[in-house]
């Protein structure tokens, strides 16, 4: 599987300041693989956290892995540098250490700690320096309409979830995109803005409130970023196809532009790793 990964520090570095302050230590995997893909591997690309602790990437485009440790959508405009070489794929195979993750915790607090492992090993092995900086941007607010929201409770709830009684679905998980829909079976409100961000043309941030889990279907939406097209079989025909506002409505939501504060990165330096 690869050798440990020793304890590393996060550089942070202040837009106020031109030198970078060590963070608090985070938390790391005990055991990790790391190897370049195969170049013609890249189409299937995919990343999944699996029970246990353990963390897979296949064929996955290193930005892709350094925007899922910052939980930042895929595709978000709120992660930029970095070298060429950083769209290559790269094979990762990680396991936590035992017991860093207990039993029972909900799928979201275990995300979040195999984000931090991830994290570290984005440092220990690429020598991943980030610059993170907070600005006033423009956004699209989710905010519950006029009328109410009009969301279908999920078949399961958060404890189903933690304890593994969910069975067959799949929690906190979206899947279609833009030309394909919304489609998901037991997400919550933040779930949601994550996964649309990958096509609006500005940060999308969750002003809602509300709590709970949601089976969320739709259909495909219009691109709202220039130069975004809509493959000829996904879905509606373009003349039926909604804008992404009109999809909010129909789940009694509300896409409100305004400003808010924005965290964004900024890759300052990065290395080809060692394989092992």
């Amino acid at each position: 599987m690869g050798r440990s990964i020793a304890i590393a520090r996060v550089l942070v570095c202040s837009s106020l300041a031109a030198y970078c302050q060590p963070a608090t230590p985070l938390p790391t995997f005990e055991v990790a693989s790391v190897k370049h893909s195969s170049p013609d591997g890249i189409l299937h690309a995919g990343m999944q956290i699996l029970p246990g602790g353990k963390f897979t990437a296949r064929n996955t485009p290193l930005r892709l892995i350094i925007a899922a440790a910052y939980d930042l959508p895929i595709q978000s405009g709120r992660l930029t540098g970095g070298p060429d070489w950083i769209s290559e794929g790269y094979d990762i195979d990680a396991i936590a250490p035992p017991g860093s993750i207990p039993s029972g915790v909900s799928p979201k607090i275990q995300n979040q700690k195999i984000r931090l492992m991830l994290q570290t090993l984005l440092v220990d092995r690429f020598k991943l320096i980030t610059r993170r900086e907070t600005k006033d941007l423009p956004v699209y607010a989710v905010v519950v309409g006029k009328n109410g929201p009009k969301l279908t409770k999920a078949k399961v709830d958060e404890k189903a979830c933690q304890d593994g009684s969910a069975g067959e679905v799949r929690c906190h998980q979206f899947s279609g995109g833009q030309g394909r829909g919304l489609h998901g079976e037991a997400v919550d409100m933040d779930d949601l803005v994550l996964f649309v961000e990958n096509w609006t043309d500005k940060p999308v941030v969750n002003k809602t409130s509300l709590k709970g889990l949601y089976k969320i279907e739709t259909d495909g939406w219009l691109p709202m970023r220039l130069g975004q097209t809509v493959g000829p079989n996904e879905g509606l025909a373009e003349a039926d196809r909604p804008t992404l506002f009109k999809i909010f409505e129909q789940l009694g939501l509300k896409l409100e532009p305004r400003n808010a504060p924005i965290e964004m990165f900024r890759i300052e330096s990065i290395e080809r790793p060692s394989e092992n």
